[in-house]
């Protein structure tokens, strides 16, 4: 009977959505589907909580790997701050990690459901599909996902996105790493032309390569004459193939390592080489003092705390959160004084000004070529049906309008011109 009654209701809400405007037709005549903002979203399908009272919460939370991954720990660790700026139990914020990208995702969620909470949140992309299976099997539970992209597709009401603008953070990391570069070059430790980068990434992903672009972009703004080989571990979290990865770029060339993967073995290299790093997630200070530069990570503390809150105060979550500089959900860590370029903090303040301003644009398309040429469209694959097809248009007014239409990243062009893999 429940799964006739969630039948029912999944189709009245289809047919709600059409009703709206927003009906599928990409399968007439080619037409695209109709692209809804983060902002127009949120009109279509938000609905407040029912307000639970303090004694009475419960959250879950479901990471992929443990706290030995720099990743799933950035999130542990930011529901514990929150835990605590709260006062919430241990009883209360429930943690299950090592879940998998499979069925047992949907039975930790199921297990948290049955065991009271009103929330429960999920870390990793493949984790979706099992959260939306528990949203629509649980009503009355908040299924929040980080990095997924079908709220705006399914339109679950207890089903939930949430990223953030971390390409501004990996251009202010980039512009760290630009200003090291010109040290370098200024001091005569290398010619101009052997500013060189190494990128190690987990996936070919538009997430990773969103980020990778950003960084590049950030350090090619302060030095121009950088480019970047990027390689990929196909792990987003494997010690000793993120370690050999950083260790081939250094040794074909790369005087710079920066990271889209989840552990300490890149920064290990550098430290071990002698080569400066710009990592991701966490301070790598404390096992690279020599050659750490700075990170760029996502704060997950306001998102966890605005859910919260939601079930606190009876209030309504996102459909799809898109945290930003602004408004804390992007940062960079402490910088290494002892490695960083003289005046790179101030550099950097200049800068992130600017893009929480909006006088600097990240995939401002007058800052990059893709074959030689300046990009004046690109269709991406934002509307995700699960088919890997192009569907909206991602440059407006002059720049690939990164996260404007979905939190997660979009941007998976390979590559623009100086970054080879």
């Amino acid at each position: 009977m429940k799964k006739i009654i969630c039948a029912l209701l999944a189709v009245v809400m289809v047919l709600a959505f059409a009703a709206c405007g927003n009906t599928d037709t990409a399968s007439k005549g080619g037409e695209k589907d109709k692209v809804l903002s983060i902002s127009e979203i949120e009109k279509t399908v938000a609905t407040a909580m029912e307000k639970v009272e303090k004694a009475n919460l419960k959250i879950g939370l479901i990471c992929l790997h443990d706290e030995n991954s720099t990743y799933d720990n950035n999130f542990i660790q930011a529901l514990k701050e929150v835990q605590q700026e709260l006062g919430l139990t241990n009883d209360q914020v429930l943690i299950k990690t090592g879940i998998a990208e499979s069925d047992a995702c949907y039975n930790a969620a199921a297990e948290f459901a049955d065991a009271g909470c009103q929330i429960v949140f999920a870390d990793s992309f493949g984790h979706e599909t099992y959260m939306i299976q528990a949203a629509k099997e649980f009503p009355k539970v908040q299924f929040c996902h980080a990095t997924g992209t079908r709220s705006q597709i399914e339109l679950v009401s207890n089903y939930h996105n949430a990223f953030a603008t971390i390409y501004e953070g990996r251009y202010l990391a980039g512009v760290a790493a630009g200003m090291k570069l010109k040290e370098m070059i200024d001091s005569g430790k290398i010619t101009a032309d052997k500013a060189v980068i190494g990128y190690v990434g987990a996936f070919n992903y538009a997430e990773v390569v969103s980020g990778m672009t950003s960084f590049f972009l950030g350090a090619r703004s302060i030095c121009p004459s950088a480019t970047m080989k990027v390689t990929y571990t196909n792990s987003w979290f494997d010690i000793a193939k993120e370690k050999e990865a950083a260790l081939n770029l250094i040794n074909s060339g790369c005087v710079l390592i920066s990271q889209h993967a989840d552990s300490e073995g890149a920064p290990k290299a550098c430290e071990e080489k002698g080569v400066p790093n710009v990592a991701y997630n966490i301070s790598t200070i404390p096992m690279g003092p020599n050659t750490a530069i700075i990170s760029s990570k996502i704060d997950w503390a306001p998102y966890f705390k605005q859910i919260i809150n939601a079930a606190l105060e009876g209030g309504t979550i996102p459909t799809d959160f898109c945290g930003t500089l602004e408004n804390g959900s992007v940062k960079l860590t402490e910088l290494n004084t002892k490695v960083a370029a003289p005046g790179t903090q101030e550099k950097i303040d200049e800068i992130k000004a600017k893009l929480i301003s909006g006088e600097v644009k990240v995939f401002d398309t007058k800052t990059f070529t893709v074959g030689g040429k300046e990009l004046s469209t690109y269709t991406a694959d934002i509307v995700d049906k699960g088919d890997f097809v192009p569907d909206s248009e991602a440059i407006k007014d002059g720049t690939f309008a990164e996260s404007s239409d979905r939190s997660a990243p979009y941007f998976d062009i390979k590559y623009i011109d100086g970054i080879s893999e």
